[in-house]
């Protein structure tokens, strides 16, 4: 009885990983579905869009051509009616003339015949005031008729071969592809923005630049947010938790057109942006205060962060701008992170603090490394990396946190572990610039 319970026990445990197992397959099997489901559903969305692009764009063609065609006719019509008129005023003025001396003559010969059939005691002087006046009108002089081959012969000429030409062009105008020559690749969320990366597809297609579009939400027109040659874009002053679809196409080398656009993907940031905090008189904030300005306040001291926003794992990111300089940059001048806030300090160089000063002097808690970076100048990039790398007690070193940073600027990093006393899950950034002219975007 005990081998038949186990049996039993053994084949309902068994038949309940069977049923499990097949609940896993049905449920895989319902995925693709949905999985197909969506493949055909883009397919037949891709290609009513496609049939409605194409009608769209050749009825507005055939618009086109029609206006410039009948353009062209009016105009060429306007040429023959001033080619007409320049060339028949002349002729209308010579048969004026022509009809003028007609009736001239017909009086002359009306008047000659009186005085010929006069009478005798009048004839004389009839005949002398005719003559005098058919000597006067020159009977001899006659205008000057245009022969037919010196006068314009209007006719059309038209050449049959811009018929073959537009047929050339028109076969060959539009493609109409299966695929996009670039994708999207893949979204890394930031604090209020989202690093964007995609990627070429297509082997035989040279890209020469790439265009980014994204649309918030429900929102009907995507926006141009990049144009460049760079295959990723880190695109700034987006809400979290919100949606947000991008879509990417490029250019082809020595080409005008825009390839198709990529299958339209959605991205959104869970992280909120980083703001500098307000109120520290040294410093001028933006609209957005994630870009502070160091003013001509005589007042000194460090800017910290809104709120401890920068977590491990993250990249941090300074933009540095130097607009003018207001004397020398002073080695107490430091872009870094800490731990908390200390509103008494003049610069980041401190305990529970890492910073690199514009010098490119690398400090931690306090104490400057022997490793050196480049100076920070006018467009200066530097970013701040950080892993977690021990928890715990170390009685070695005096700490029970270790952070592995790296510094980076200028093409040129350092790294080193940053020891601390107690748990950061988020950690401040901050700036120190004694004179100003500074100016630092950060994300």
């Amino acid at each position: 009885e005990a081998a038949a319970e186990a049996e039993a026990r053994l084949l309902l445990q068994e038949a309940r990983e069977s049923i499990e197992a097949a609940r896993s397959y049905r449920r895989e099997l319902q995925q693709r579905l949905r999985g197909l489901q969506q493949a055909r559903e883009q397919i037949k969305e891709s290609a009513t869009l496609t049939r409605d692009v194409l009608e769209q764009h050749f009825n507005d063609l055939k618009g086109t051509l029609r206006k410039l065609l009948d353009e062209r006719l009016l105009s060429l019509l306007q040429e023959v009616d001033v080619i007409e008129q320049e060339s028949i005023q002349p002729l209308d003025e010579c048969q004026k003339l022509i009809e003028h001396g007609v009736s001239t003559a017909d009086d002359l010969l009306r008047e000659g015949e009186s005085a010929v059939d006069g009478d005798v005691g009048q004839q004389n002087e009839k005949l002398c005031n005719f003559t005098k006046k058919a000597l006067h009108i020159q009977l001899d002089s006659l205008p000057e008729v245009p022969s037919l081959v010196d006068v314009p012969c209007l006719s059309a000429q038209l050449d049959d071969c811009l018929l073959n030409v537009l047929k050339n062009q028109i076969f060959r105008h539009g493609t109409v592809a299966s695929r996009p020559p670039v994708q999207l690749e893949e979204f890394v969320e930031k604090p209020g923005g989202i690093l964007v990366r995609w990627c070429k597809v297509d082997e035989d297609f040279v890209p020469q630049d790439y265009r980014l579009q994204l649309r918030r939400g429900s929102a009907t027109h995507f926006e141009d947010v990049y144009v460049g040659s760079e295959t990723e874009f880190m695109v700034l002053h987006l809400d979290p938790h919100v949606d947000y679809q991008f879509r990417v196409c490029a250019r082809g080398d020595g080409r005008q057109e825009w390839s198709p656009w990529s299958v339209p993907q959605s991205g959104r940031t869970t992280l909120v942006p980083h703001e500098w905090t307000t109120g520290l008189e040294g410093y001028s904030l933006s609209s957005r205060r994630n870009i502070a300005l160091r003013n001509d306040s005589q007042s000194c001291g460090v800017l910290y962060s809104k709120a401890p926003t920068y977590f491990c794992g993250q990249t941090l990111t300074f933009r540095q701008v130097l607009i003018e300089t207001v004397g020398q940059p002073d080695r107490r001048d430091s872009l870094g992170v800490c731990v908390e806030q200390h509103n008494g300090c003049d610069s980041l160089q401190r305990d529970r603090a890492v910073c690199i000063s514009t010098n490119g002097a690398v400090f931690v808690n306090g104490k400057e490394m022997t490793n050196q970076l480049p100076a920070v100048t006018s467009g200066s990039t530097v970013t701040f990396d950080m892993e977690v790398v021990q928890l715990g007690p170390c009685s070695n070193e005096g700490g029970n946190f270790k952070l592995r940073v790296t510094i980076s600027s200028n093409n040129r990093e350092v790294v080193f572990d940053w020891v601390l006393d107690q748990c950061c899950g988020s950690l401040y950034f901050g700036c120190s610039f004694s004179y100003p002219g500074w100016k630092v975007l950060v994300f």
